[in-house]
């Protein structure tokens, strides 16, 4: 039998930022919508942000932290968990969306790339380790999964590791209700190469852009509040329609890559989806079953970490992925031979999923 070269998880690493931002963080608050003060109760829009979203707390970087320090430290973590020399990277990924910035300035910092940035905090001296960044929106961290299994079957890598960061409490505006969705954090993912007769690691994968009618759904624009002048662009969102696009989309994406790998949702042992919203990934999950005519989602496949440490963009998956693997996620472990989907929608419109053979 023929040997295959395959692209395995061989070590994880996150980091998870101390300071934790309850919901009443935002009692004092002034939020607008469409130029005019919202006239219900702040406690009113916090705690039915809370009921749509599933999301009670978040967390917000330290003010001296950017997104490369952060992203270092899960890679540090993650070099550690794999056991590696740091040297015998082929690759450093970074998927961000908006670089580093600084406390208070709301101005990008991507030049160098976050990906040298690590480079440079890890002292890594190999002028063979390339270190790239990648712009995906949420998806970002999966797209950069997936560079990194090209890069390895085509046998230009043994070892690639691929960074979802981002500190998105520097670029929301605080006048704008979504922006109680999103924060800040970091996780980090080795792939590498492995000769096998057994197919394992990931085994297929399938990517989309919606751009002509969905790539509004997600820009960026001028705050909520109607008097400001400073100049400074916002993250902004059409959350219903982002809902209503991914609900029907998301699960197509990650039925044709189910396919592409040979095998049915009952072979999935567990579902690593972004953390967008809760009970936006809930509905996702029960489509993609109606997908294979089942009514029912089986218990204990999704774990979710969005209630207590919100919607991180691209660290979302990764983060997750080291959480479980640690056993800090109550209720789920993952064990040799588990069939994983990893997946994940956002800004362009991009939806992306691989899947993953332990």
């Amino acid at each position: 039998m023929s040997r295959a070269i395959n692209t395995v998880i061989t070590g994880t690493g996150s980091y998870i930022p101390q300071n934790i931002i309850s919901g009443n963080e935002f009692l004092n608050s002034t939020f607008f919508e469409n130029g005019n003060l919202l006239e219900k109760e702040n406690s009113e829009i916090i705690d039915k942000f809370s009921e749509i979203t599933e999301i009670v707390e978040r967390r917000y970087a330290c003010p001296e932290q950017l997104s490369n320090h952060i992203g270092a430290k899960a890679a540090e973590k993650a070099i550690e968990n794999a056991g590696i020399d740091k040297e015998t990277l082929d690759y450093i990924i970074f998927c961000h969306n908006f670089g580093d910035i600084p406390l208070g300035s709301n101005r990008i910092d991507i030049l160098p790339s976050l990906a040298s940035k690590v480079k440079q905090q890890l002292g890594i001296q190999n002028p063979d380790c390339v270190a790239y960044d990648i712009i995906f929106g949420c998806p970002g961290w999966v797209q950069g999964a997936i560079q990194a299994d090209y890069y390895i079957k085509s046998g230009d890598a043994k070892r690639v590791m691929v960074i979802g960061a981002e500190t998105l409490s520097r670029i929301i505006d605080p006048h704008d209700r979504d922006s109680m969705i999103f924060s800040d954090g970091a996780g980090a993912v080795i792939f590498e190469a492995e000769e096998s007769e057994e197919k394992r690691g990931i085994l297929a994968h399938k990517t989309e852009t919606h751009a002509v009618n969905h790539g509004n759904l997600l820009t960026m624009g001028k705050s909520s509040h109607p008097d400001e002048t400073n100049g400074n662009l916002y993250l902004k969102m059409n959350g219903r329609k982002l809902y209503e696009f991914a609900v029907v989309q998301v699960p197509q994406v990650i039925k044709k890559a189910i396919d592409k790998a040979g095998l049915s949702v009952e072979d999935v042992n567990i579902v690593f989806v972004h953390q967008a919203n809760g009970k936006m990934d809930t509905a996702i999950m029960k489509r993609l079953f109606k997908l294979y005519g089942k009514d029912t989602v089986p218990e204990n496949l999704v774990p979710m970490t969005i209630s207590w440490l919100g919607n991180s963009s691209v660290a979302t998956v990764p983060t997750l992925l080291d959480l479980v693997l640690k056993g800090e996620v109550k209720g789920y472990k993952v064990k040799p031979g588990d069939v994983a989907v990893f997946a994940s929608v956002g800004a362009g419109m991009h939806i992306n999923a691989f899947i993953h053979r332990f």
